[in-house]
């Protein structure tokens, strides 16, 4: 009697285990259908293609890891003026050697506008032709396909940065800039603050250099923090954010590939720099890339590329 007992309480308690897990189960699979949704809401907001032909001669195919190429761009936007793109990076990403190399362009580099038949700023294409005119200028000018573009409104960079709790930096200049201080070492920022912190130009003796230096260590930030687990408890804010203030001609399966096939690369980012000098041209200034420096740069890609 004693011994049916016991098997019934035995019985009864693996029951009461199995609803536990049952309804935990249940719980993260409704958590993650709702992190799946989220997501997928967001990525088709952001998802805008581009009308124009990449000069690639073959089209790519994420299973075999084929290198891929992406501009993404900053852009000042505010309502009712398109505005300029204030930072412009070319990423190439190469799964198979597992790296990223990471070029930035200084927004005073005098180039052919393609579309336009004139040579300016190249932060101009973006205000007289869009992503579009910006892809084309940046293509003939190192003269390698590109294939993706990530667009980011700087206007909402503060609300990413708050959306994922904020992000810490180790600052190497000492400077002021929009009401705050922001001394070397290690500093917390919130939106408001990484917004100043990345547009800071002027007072930089590396003038371009040193801003994109910034703005890389605030996005590998806002990377990071959005891949760590206490984001996911914000995934809702973060994924409406990137929703309303990010666009790409990425589709979600494309997403989905990256990230499947392409994940280890990030873990190697090499970044290099296009030299030159600054002058004047009829009064306006512009920084001159001589042409073997082009070279260089468009020798290093292509290889990245494997073309």
């Amino acid at each position: 009697m004693r011994s049916n007992n016991l098997k019934k309480k035995k019985m009864k308690k693996r029951k009461i285990i199995g609803i536990i897990l049952l309804v935990l189960i249940l719980g993260a699979s409704a958590y993650v259908y709702s992190i799946y949704h989220s997501l997928t809401k967001a990525v088709n907001t952001m998802h805008n293609p581009v009308d124009r032909k990449s000069s690639r001669e073959k089209e790519i195919r994420f299973k075999d890891k084929d290198p891929i190429s992406i501009l993404m761009l900053g852009v000042d936007e505010r309502k009712g003026d398109r505005g300029r793109s204030d930072t412009m990076i070319v990423l190439t990403v190469n799964p198979t050697v597992k790296s990223v190399q990471m070029l930035s362009i200084p927004r005073d580099t005098r180039v052919e506008i393609v579309g336009k038949g004139t040579e300016d700023k190249i932060n101009h294409a973006y205000a007289f032709g869009g992503v579009a005119m910006s892809m084309n200028t940046v293509e003939k000018f190192l003269d390698i396909p590109v294939d993706y573009y990530i667009k980011v409104n700087m206007e909402g960079f503060e609300d990413i940065v708050n959306a994922v709790g904020g992000v810490t930096v180790n600052n190497t200049l000492d400077f002021s800039y929009g009401g705050y201080h922001f001394p070397k070492g290690e500093v917390n920022l919130d939106g408001k603050k990484a917004l100043a912190f990345v547009r800071m130009r002027k007072e930089d003796p590396r003038g371009d250099f040193g801003r994109n230096d910034r703005q890389r260590q605030v996005i590998q930030g806002v990377i990071s923090k959005g891949a760590s687990v206490s984001a996911l408890t914000k995934y809702n804010d973060v994924f409406e954010t990137l929703g309303k203030n990010v666009e790409t001609n990425l589709t979600f399966d494309e997403m989905m590939s990256i990230q499947k096939y392409y994940k280890d690369a990030r873990h190697k980012i090499e970044q290099f720099q296009l030299k030159g000098q600054g002058t004047k041209i009829g009064g306006i200034y512009y920084y001159i890339v001589p042409q073997d420096e082009k070279q260089k740069a468009h020798n290093r890609l292509k290889q990245h590329l494997e073309l």
